[in-house]
């Protein structure tokens, strides 16, 4: 697996933001991206059912569509990754490995997991891009980007999904409350600054204010992009696995060659040392990956 994915990261790092652009044209699009679980009644992320069926069967499915059901979509890119490797087809493994490491990464993210998803409900409003836009975006090159995780088999992957939902969601208290605390040392001059997007006045968050809020809630967001990225290795490799540890050689690009291996090897030093950012190496910053159409 290692070449095919190695041999297809511009393509990954490209289209990882087409579940969001999707958004803009599919209106079945959006409820994928989330699960708004105080909905769902009192502790629903550990008293839903971990499989679409019987979710449909206990809330019916204009419910589950009305309000999110990100856990129940991975399971289904899970499946139809699974059958991409089974039958071989390159462009096919990429679309879904893609996609489903996007959804990956959104269940992973408090917000995506409540109704109060932008702090609109508590007059805490732009929440939402902060912590998983301008945070990152601002601190990147201080996170650390590797761990000694090892893609391994999930004997229950629907289990594993729900537990990463579980975890996200109980950091919700924290996301609120510390933005709270944070606003203290502000005045709402020095918390915001004014934009005109689309000809409106619109109000973020000031790149101080985010930089302290982030230094309160240090390390949530850099370790969940870390388990994000964990459960997308194992969601990617369970799927192999099911599929009958399918040869992937024959999709490879070109010979996976000394020049290609010694390339990756580089890297893959690079990734441990956490030099990616240093070395000009991670691909996003590398080439400013933009799609005009996202803007």
């Amino acid at each position: 697996m290692q070449p095919f994915f190695y041999q297809n990261l511009d393509y990954i790092v490209k289209y990882s933001i087409r579940p969001d652009q999707r958004r803009n044209q599919d209106p079945t699009e959006a409820p994928k991206h989330f699960i708004d679980l105080e909905a769902y009644g009192d502790s629903a992320a550990w008293k839903m059912p971990v499989t679409w069926n019987e979710a449909v069967a206990k809330y019916s499915k204009d419910t589950l569509i009305k309000y999110g059901y990100v856990p129940y979509w991975i399971m289904t890119m899970k499946e139809r990754l699974t059958n991409a490797f089974r039958s071989g087809n390159s462009d096919s493994i990429l679309f879904y490995a893609t996609d489903m490491g996007h959804y990956i990464g959104d269940a992973n993210v408090p917000l995506h997991t409540s109704v109060n998803y932008d702090g609109q409900l508590t007059g805490q409003r732009g929440l939402h891009a902060l912590w998983e836009s301008v945070i990152p975006e601002l601190e990147l090159e201080q996170y650390k980007l590797y761990n000694h995780h090892k893609a391994k088999y999930l004997d229950h992957p629907e289990i594993e999904i729900w537990n990463a939902i579980r975890h996200a969601h109980g950091l919700l208290n924290d996301v609120f409350q510390k933005e709270r605390e944070v606003s203290k040392q502000f005045t709402d001059s020095t918390r915001y600054r004014v934009q005109i997007r689309n000809g409106r006045e619109t109000k973020y968050y000031t790149p101080a204010f985010a930089k302290a809020y982030s230094a309160s809630l240090r390390p949530t967001i850099n370790d969940q992009l870390l388990s994000s990225s964990d459960l997308m290795s194992d969601f990617w490799y369970t799927s192999w696995v099911d599929a009958g540890r399918p040869d992937l050689t024959g999709l490879l690009k070109t010979n996976f060659g000394k020049s290609e291996k010694k390339k990756m090897k580089n890297e893959f030093r690079a990734y441990k040392k956490g030099q990616l950012i240093k070395k000009n190496l991670l691909i996003s910053k590398k080439d400013a990956v933009i799609d005009p159409s996202n803007q």
